[in-house]
């Protein structure tokens, strides 16, 4: 899901890159005080997981590369405003001093992992956890890396390099996301649920996920 440069228009880029900021600004006030001397050995956690996960990636035909995300884990664990920035510091990493992700489009990318998929992954949650925690973190996976992705095919469709052709870039990356993200619900769900067992201490939600 990680955008070259060159493959998003210019204008669309920039509108991107302002939503983003201001979004993780809106986040990082919310989030003041949230990280204390009991959750902070999470966040480093979360941060150093979400980071591996994302460079494992394969390319797919029509779009840019597939792979596990996390961001649906990371608000689960966090909450939605800081895993939205664990998130966005690990896109922001991997594109600077890995090249994962262009830099141009960097507001893109942090766009949709760190703020789609964090904010959609969390608000599914949340709407299915009352009924079962362990079937929303995986509703939360699934949904959450489909959205992020089905935002970045609009974004590339809208775009010269892909002569503006929004369906077919949405149904090659949606299809291919919403089949990959049966495995990030599941991933996220198995670890979020052992999380929850091995330190339900840290748990935002005391119930933990079990049912």
């Amino acid at each position: 899901m990680h955008i070259p440069d060159g493959y998003v228009d210019l204008p669309v880029a920039v509108a991107l890159a302002v939503a983003s900021v201001v979004v993780l600004a809106v986040a990082a006030r919310r989030s003041e005080g949230a990280v204390d001397g009991e959750r902070a050995p999470l966040v480093g956690v979360v941060a150093a997981g979400v980071f591996a996960a994302q460079m494992l990636n394969w390319p797919i035909p029509g779009g840019t590369s597939a792979h596990f995300v996390g961001g649906a884990l990371a608000a689960i664990l966090l909450g939605p405003h800081l895993g939205a920035l664990c998130v966005a510091t690990v896109v922001t990493v991997q594109s600077l001093l890995f090249g994962d992700g262009g830099v141009v489009v960097l507001g893109a990318n942090v766009f949709n992992m760190a703020v789609v998929e964090v904010y959609v992954g969390y608000a599914v949650y949340r709407l299915v956890a009352p009924y079962s925690p362990f079937g929303g973190a995986f509703a939360a996976g699934w949904l959450g890396i489909t959205a992020g992705a089905l935002a970045a095919a609009l974004q590339l469709g809208a775009s010269s390099a892909f002569a503006y052709e929004t369906l077919t870039v949405v149904a090659i990356m949606g299809v291919g996301h919403l089949v990959l993200g049966l495995v990030e619900g599941a991933v996220t769900a198995v670890v979020a649920r052992s999380l929850a067992d091995a330190r339900p201490d840290l748990w935002p939600d005391r119930s933990g996920v079990s049912a």
